[in-house]
């Protein structure tokens, strides 16, 4: 399946336009409309009309040379650089490098133009295009998000988070935008309040709902149902967006986000977005930052309510009340620096993104999704110690081929692993058909191996032992790490708890926490031996089961 594209052709020389024309319509990766121009101005012209995808521009133009035409393209641009490749007679590396300065994509000499050449270039200059566009879309979402997320550090006011949030949202999609608070004994007279809103917003209870009622479902949800032109809303849990189409014929897109609390399953209420004037298509990368921001509306809400539930009960619940603490400290710390590092190859990529290639950029890019992936795993790590506390995780096995599933998770880790440590996976006996939670194994893996690379500063061999027994699974991960001193080694299992040895090294303390809580829903057991400056060795035993 091929994609269209848009092309435009600036040269004034018919017969060049005649082959470019004849090379692209052969590629058969790439479906091209191509509009020709046999001037600077009618070229100008015809990309404020269309704004195309590829521009192929001759560096000797009657009116004006290559360079001065692509800085008009720039200067008309709004948001992303003009996708430009520059044909010329003759080679000239000067020229070339001058180009590249500019922003120019690539850099071609006619007479040695080959079809394939030129469609390799094309296609390059797309895609460098389209990635150049997703980082522009990464680094504002990313805005958004850290915006949001200091502003949640700097105050657990909810009111003042949500309308903060409502304001950054507004700002960035260009609508109204709204919070909407689901009553707490979810009552048909009293589905939502209204609690934060844009000036512009004027979606009403009864747009946004109609007629709805509440089924439950087998699973207790709670489960929306509208007569009329919305058919529903959506099952608790459920983080997928809807469009809902309302009135009098005339629909409306409004984009609503539930706002999901993970930590207790509660689905606290929902974002909308709302387009007053006409029917809106939205966008992927704009469903993802309304997404983004829900995630980060659930965290300030946790946040202000666990505060709320400690000052109300700072005597009757004291032990309650100091993993709150923790766990509003923790996460605070560990987004700082990482979050850091985001603001900065943000700040960088926006003021010197044109100075740099495509290479540097596409590193900050990289280390922007790293320390992202690292900030949401440590928000799904706290969720999940959270409902560990609350016995909320669920223990769901199915069959699992241990062998193939440790080995493609080691294989996972051997990708982001420096060469300072050599990962060694060992199988013992036909580790194949095993009853697990297939998500709990992966916390539990995740964890363990995580613990010894990070434990083993200096390198060194990180072993995984699978060993497959007659009425139990036994696995061993072994490293050559900093070790633990053996009065600690009992409390280690607690949340939030670390070895007086690991200096400077990071963590929150949850993971031994997990895993453990993870082998005992498998009704397992897990153990720890060590020696400070010798290493650790961690053994899980689950037992085997049948459906």
């Amino acid at each position: 399946m091929t994609d269209n594209r848009t092309l435009l052709i600036v040269d004034d020389c018919t017969e060049d336009r005649k082959v470019y024309r004849r090379y692209l319509l052969k590629d058969p990766h790439f479906n091209y409309e191509i509009v020709e121009a046999d001037s600077a101005e009618t070229g100008l012209t015809l990309w404020q009309q269309m704004q195309f995808d590829v521009v192929l521009l001759d560096f000797c133009l009657p009116e004006m040379s290559g360079f001065e035409f692509f800085q008009l393209l720039a200067s008309q641009t709004v948001n992303n650089r003009p996708c430009v490749i520059m044909l010329t007679g003759h080679g000239d590396e000067v020229l070339a490098v001058q180009a590249m300065k500019l922003g120019v994509q690539d850099y071609l000499v006619k007479n040695n133009l080959k079809s394939d050449v030129l469609q390799l270039a094309v296609r390059n200059a797309i895609k460098q295009s389209h990635l150049q566009a997703q980082l522009n879309k990464t680094l504002e979402r990313q805005r958004l998000i850290a915006t949001t997320a200091l502003r949640i550090r700097k105050s657990l006011d909810l009111k003042q988070i949500l309308s903060t949030a409502v304001a950054e949202v507004q700002q960035l999609l260009r609508c109204s935008v709204a919070v909407y608070q689901f009553a707490p004994d979810f009552s048909v007279d009293n589905i939502t309040n209204l609690i934060a809103a844009s000036r512009e917003s004027t979606i009403s209870h009864a747009e946004l709902f109609g007629s709805c009622y509440q089924v439950d479902t087998q699973n207790n949800h709670h489960h929306w149902q509208c007569r009329g032109a919305i058919s529903n809303i959506y099952a608790a849990g459920m983080k997928h967006p809807y469009d809902l189409v309302q009135k009098n014929g005339k629909t409306q897109a409004n984009l609503v986000i539930p706002i999901n609390l993970s930590h207790d399953s509660k689905l606290w209420g929902l974002l909308v977005a709302h387009h007053h004037e006409e029917e809106r298509l939205w966008q992927p990368d704009e469903v993802e930052i309304l997404s983004e921001v829900s995630v980060q509306l659930a965290i300030a809400i946790q946040q202000a309510e666990l505060l709320a539930q400690t000052q109300a009960s700072l005597i009757k619940e004291k032990q309650l009340n100091n993993f709150k603490s923790q766990f509003i400290t923790t996460v605070s710390h560990e987004y700082r620096t990482p979050l850091a590092s985001v603001l900065a190859a943000a700040s960088t990529l926006h003021k010197h993104g044109d100075k740099l290639d495509i290479l540097k950029q596409q590193r900050f890019l990289e280390m922007i999704e790293q320390k992202a992936r690292h900030l949401s795993k440590l928000v799904d790590d706290m969720l999940l110690v959270n409902q560990i506390e609350l016995d909320k995780t669920k223990f769901k096995p199915a069959p699992l081929d241990l062998m193939h599933f440790f080995s493609d998770l080691m294989e996972q880790q051997r990708l982001v692993v420096t060469d300072a440590h050599e990962l060694i996976f060992k199988v013992t006996g036909n580790a194949h058909l095993f009853w697990g939670d297939k998500g709990l194994l992966r916390q539990i893996f995740t964890n363990l191996v995580s613990n010894a690379i990070k434990y083993s500063p200096d390198g060194g061999n990180i072993e995984f032992h699978l060993i497959d027994k007659e009425t139990e699974i036994i696995f061993h991960v072994k490293d050559e790490g900093i070790g633990i001193p053996p009065r600690e080694l009992d409390n280690l299992f607690q949340s939030f708890s670390r070895a007086s040895n690991v200096d400077t090294i990071p963590g929150t303390g949850i993971g031994l926490f997990i895993a453990k809580a993870c082998v005992e829903l498998h009704e397992g057991s897990i153990t720890l031996d060590s020696h400070v400056e010798q290493g650790t060795v961690v053994t899980v035993c689950l037992p085997k089961r049948r459906n």
